[in-house]
């Protein structure tokens, strides 16, 4: 039997968000999304990024999009002892934003391996319509 599965039983889990991306090059992305108030909060994990080369923020159409590239910069003398479980490539994360918000009020910032990024939400008014129901 694999030591591997019967170290790590639920390592095949981990495969799940990525193998349903609909971008196949890109990683799984991990974040925290929560409304702070009138501001939608997403915080994403991202260490050993340089945010001003590394980081693409972009909103279409009512999704705001975070895309990354993590780049491997490493010397490897002795191949037998080394071993690696940091990701490196492209991630890649699509948030849904209700309409009305505008690119140029999202703010990011990045600090000790997180990206923040606070999107204010539209002022919609809250008005109940009623529908009617007919007979058939």
């Amino acid at each position: 039997m694999n030591d591997v599965a019967v170290r790590e039983p639920f390592a095949l889990l981990d495969w799940v968000p990525r193998f349903l991306d609909t971008d196949w090059g890109t990683s799984h992305m991990r974040v925290e999304e929560y409304r702070e108030g009138e501001t939608l909060v997403v915080k994403a994990e991202m260490p050993g990024i340089d945010p001003d080369k590394d980081v693409k923020i972009s909103l279409t159409e009512g999704r705001l999009r975070v895309r990354a590239e993590r780049h491997q910069v490493s010397e490897h003398k002795e191949k037998d002892n080394y071993r690696s479980e940091f990701h490196y490539g492209s991630y890649l994360r699509d948030f849904v934003v209700p309409a009305g918000v505008k690119e140029q009020d999202i703010k990011a910032s990045y600090k000790d391996g997180v990206l923040m990024i606070r999107v204010p939400l539209p002022n919609v008014e809250n008005h109940s319509a009623i529908i009617p129901v007919t007979h058939e």
